[in-house]
C-alpha cells in the first residue's frame, strides 16, 4: 500500500479514536487526557496497533499542540493581571515550589537519575494542570467561589515560572553546563521581562496591528506570528512553548478573544495529538515497574498541593472549607508535566514512563480530590468530635468520687 494512503488511514483512525474517546470521557465528566495517553500506548511500539507511516507527522503535530496549548494559556491572561498576580501571590508561589518540587527531585536522586533527571522530575511534580483545573472548576460551578481567584493566582505564578524553568531545563538537557545554563536563564529572564514591559505599555498597539475583522486573516496572522516566534525562541534555547506563551500574553482585548475563539478547536485537536504522541514514545512494558514509585509520589505530592492551597487561601482570609477546596483543586497534573517529560525524553528517557504513570494517576485523582477533599476532611473531623470517649475504669471512678467527697467538707468547714 502507498505510504500516503497508509498515512491517511492511520491518521483517520487516530483522530476518529480520539473523537470517540473525548465523547466517552465527556459523558462521565472525566478529563480525556488519561485516555489519550492510553491510546498512545496502544498505538506505540509494543502496543496493540503500532503505527508505521504516520509517526513523523504526529511528532510535528505534537509540537504544534504544545505551542497552541501555551498560546491559548497566554491569551487567558493580560500583562497587567500577571504583574498583579506576581505582586500579590508570590509568597504562595514560593511555598508551592518548596513543597512540590523537592519530592520529585528527591525521587529522581533516589532512583539514581542524577541532577538533570532530578530537575526534570521536580518540574513534573511541581506544576499543576491549568487546563484540567479550569475544566473542573467550570464543571463544578465553582468559578464564583471565593477561593477560585486564589487558585488561579497560583496557576498564573506556575505558568509564568515555566517561562524561566523550561529554558533552564533545555540548557541542562543540552549539556551546556553552569555557564551555558546561566546565559540561557538570563536570556529567558530578559525575554520575559521585555515582553511583559512591551505588553503593559504597548500591548494595545500590538493588538491593533494584528487585529482584523476577517476571521480568516486574524487566524492566519496570529498563528503565523506564534509559529515564527516559537521557532526563534527555540533557536535561542528559550523553548518554543515559552515563545508561544509570551505571544499570548502580548495580545489583549478583542484580538485575544477572537483568537481564542478561532484557535480553540485547533488547540484541542493538536493537544490531543500531543498526548497521543507522548504515549507513542512510551514503552508500555516500562510502566508496570514504575507504578509503585509513581503512586507513592502521587500520594505525597497530592498532600503537598493540598497544603499549598491551604496556605494560599489562608493568606486571602478564606475559611477552612475554602482552604481545603483550594488545595484539592490544585492536585491535578497534566499538560505541563507531559511537556517537561517530553523535553527530557532524549537525554533522560527513564523520566517518561514514570511521568506517564504519575500523570495518569493524578489526572484521574485530581477531579476526585477537587470534589471530595473538603467533604471528606469535614466528615472525618465531625466523626472524631462526636465519637464516644472511652470511660475510665470503674475503680478509678470510685476513687475520684471519694476524693471529691473528702475535699468538699474540708473546704466547707
Amino acid at each position: 500500500m502507498h505510504d500516503t494512503t497508509m498515512l491517511l488511514i492511520e491518521l483517520g483512525g487516530i483522530i476518529l479514536t480520539l473523537g470517540l474517546i473525548g465523547r466517552f470521557a465527556g459523558r462521565f465528566g472525566l478529563s480525556p487526557i488519561p485516555l489519550y495517553l492510553l491510546a498512545g500506548l496502544a498505538f506505540g511500539e509494543g502496543g496493540l496497533l503500532p503505527l508505521s507511516a504516520s509517526g513523523d507527522f504526529i511528532a510535528v503535530g505534537a509540537e504544534i499542540g504544545v505551542i497552541l496549548l501555551l498560546l491559548l494559556l497566554g491569551l487567558e491572561y493580560s500583562a497587567s493581571e500577571l504583574v498583579t498576580s506576581l505582586r500579590t501571590q508570590y509568597p504562595s508561589g514560593v511555598v508551592d515550589f518548596l513543597l512540590n518540587a523537592p519530592p520529585g527531585a528527591a525521587a529522581a536522586l533516589l532512583l539514581g537519575w542524577g541532577p538533570v533527571g532530578a530537575v526534570a522530575l521536580a518540574g513534573v511534580t511541581w506544576i499543576s494542570s491549568s487546563g484540567v483545573i479550569a475544566k473542573i472548576l467550570t464543571d463544578l460551578g465553582r468559578l464564583g467561589n471565593r477561593e477560585t481567584p486564589v487558585i488561579l493566582g497560583v496557576l498564573v505564578i506556575e505558568d509564568l515560572s515555566m517561562a524561566v524553568y523550561l529554558p533552564l531545563l533545555t540548557a541542562l538537557l543540552a549539556g551546556l553546563g553552569l555557564a551555558g545554563g546561566s546565559i540561557t536563564l538570563l536570556i529567558a529572564l530578559g525575554t520575559v521581562s521585555f515582553v511583559l514591559l512591551l505588553a503593559v505599555r504597548h500591548g494595545r498597539h500590538l493588538s491593533r496591528a494584528v487585529s482584523s475583522d476577517d476571521p480568516e486573516m486574524l487566524l492566519l496572522v496570529v498563528l503565523g506570528l506564534t509559529l515564527l516566534v516559537a521557532g526563534v525562541a527555540q533557536e535561542l534555547q528559550v523553548s518554543a512553548a515559552v515563545g508561544a506563551f509570551l505571544v499570548g500574553i502580548a495580545l489583549s482585548g478583542e484580538v485575544a478573544e477572537g483568537a481564542r475563539r478561532l484557535l480553540a478547536p485547533l488547540r484541542d485537536l493538536f493537544a490531543a495529538v500531543f498526548f497521543v504522541f507522548f504515549g507513542l514514545s512510551t514503552d508500555p512494558t516500562a510502566i508496570p515497574p514504575v507504578l509503585l514509585p509513581a503512586l507513592l509520589l502521587a500520594v505525597v505530592t497530592s498532600l503537598t498541593k493540598v497544603a499549598t492551597g491551604w496556605y494560599a487561601a489562608r493568606r486571602a482570609g478564606i475559611g477552612p472549607r475554602g482552604r481545603l477546596r483550594a488545595g484539592g483543586t490544585l492536585v491535578a497534573r497534566g499538560e505541563f508535566s507531559i511537556v517537561i517529560a517530553g523535553l527530557a525524553a532524549a537525554t533522560e528517557p527513564r523520566v517518561v514512563p514514570l511521568a506517564t504513570a504519575y500523570v495518569l494517576i493524578l489526572v484521574i485523582l485530581g477531579p476526585l480530590a477537587t470534589r471530595w477533599t473538603e467533604p471528606a476532611v469535614h466528615r472525618v473531623g465531625s466523626w472524631l468530635r462526636h465519637s464516644p470517649r472511652p470511660r475510665p475504669p470503674r475503680g478509678a471512678e470510685r476513687g475520684a468520687s471519694a476524693t471529691d467527697g473528702a475535699v468538699a467538707p474540708a473546704s466547707g468547714g
